[in-house]
């Protein structure tokens, strides 16, 4: 978007409209992030073939810190440790989505290519499959899960640059 484009932004620096799209695209990735997590901790709670991305997190963590000569915490705090790292791996991950007219688009294919990565990555990585491929029902809803992420996101930036506008 052009900053004569963007009515607000007429008397704004051009840096100050780069770190607004900026903003605005992070704020998106982030709502985006939230709405998946959420969605997902509480599906998983009452579907037994919900993927668990969660269990794959801890797996990351606990074998990084062992990696590295820690020890893991008990399984509570690696729980939350790996929610706040979904929240910003993928806040982050979404927020290349944008605040353009093709956020959609974008958000439509990194949600997409998230989901597929999500079934796909964890047995290459060693981190197991169960969690994620359990039944093709696990793996339709690992898609959909991170496809309704990437659709949060765009949504999400694109209410922010109408009503900056």
């Amino acid at each position: 978007m052009k900053p004569e484009q963007h009515k607000s932004a007429v008397n704004y620096k051009p840096q100050t409209i780069k770190a607004m799209k900026l903003l605005e695209s992070l704020a998106g990735g982030l709502a985006g992030a939230c709405i998946l997590t959420a969605v997902h901790e509480s599906l998983r709670r009452v579907n037994p073939d919900a993927p668990r991305m969660d269990v794959l997190g801890m797996r990351a963590i606990a074998r990084l810190m062992e990696k590295a000569g820690a020890t893991p915490p008990d399984d509570e705090t690696l729980h939350d440790w790996a929610m706040v790292g979904d929240v910003i791996s993928n806040g982050l991950y979404y927020s290349l989505t944008g605040a353009d007219k093709n956020a959609w688009y974008r958000g439509a294919l990194l949600g997409a290519l998230a989901g597929i990565g999500a079934i796909t990555l964890p047995g290459p990585l060693g981190l197991g499959v169960v969690p994620s491929e359990r039944t093709t029902q696990t793996k339709a809803m690992a898609v959909g899960l991170y496809l309704l992420g990437g659709i949060a996101a765009a949504m999400a930036a694109r209410a922010l640059v109408k009503a900056n506008k």
